[in-house]
């Protein structure tokens, strides 16, 4: 199917590629469908959440990984069960949501509810984890390491 995105214009996809959210994302509960589109080939350290619902809507996600390496999210066990995690985690992705900003010190990620994927089934939500360390708003200067 051809789907026109915000950064890279009229694309090509196709179902397999879709990510579903039964309940759609915060604020967006009514977008229950998404193409993931990577900036960089071969990598998924950012990436352009495109809804196919609306052309307009895209999210700038990032691997959590990269940027904390001691990031550590927890599914609660109604998340595994909506997720159909309940027999193996090892399947599910996680990505969290962007706010960029034109100076890198006022963007921003959101690392208490990030966008957990099933990768088999293709399903997905965005959950919040129960952890005091994580914000919804923690400054991407965070993790930019310093010049010496």
């Amino acid at each position: 199917m051809e789907v026109q995105t915000q950064y890279f214009g009229t694309i090509t996809c196709s179902e397999q590629e879709i990510i579903y959210f039964p309940d759609g994302l915060f604020g967006f509960t009514e977008l229950k469908k998404y193409v993931p589109l990577a900036f960089q080939d071969n990598s998924d350290a950012l990436i352009s959440l495109q809804s196919l619902e609306d052309p307009n809507i895209s999210f700038i996600l990032m691997n959590p990984f990269q940027l904390y390496n001691d990031y550590s999210p927890v599914l609660s066990d109604e998340d595994k069960r909506l997720l159909d995690a309940s027999y193996n985690e090892d399947n599910i992705s996680y990505y969290v949501i962007c706010v960029i900003h034109e100076s890198m010190e006022d963007s921003t990620v959101n690392l208490k509810s990030p966008i957990a994927v099933n990768t088999d089934t293709r399903r997905a939500r965005q959950i919040i984890l129960d952890n005091a360390l994580y914000k919804f708003r923690h400054p991407m200067k965070d993790f930019v390491k310093k010049e010496k």
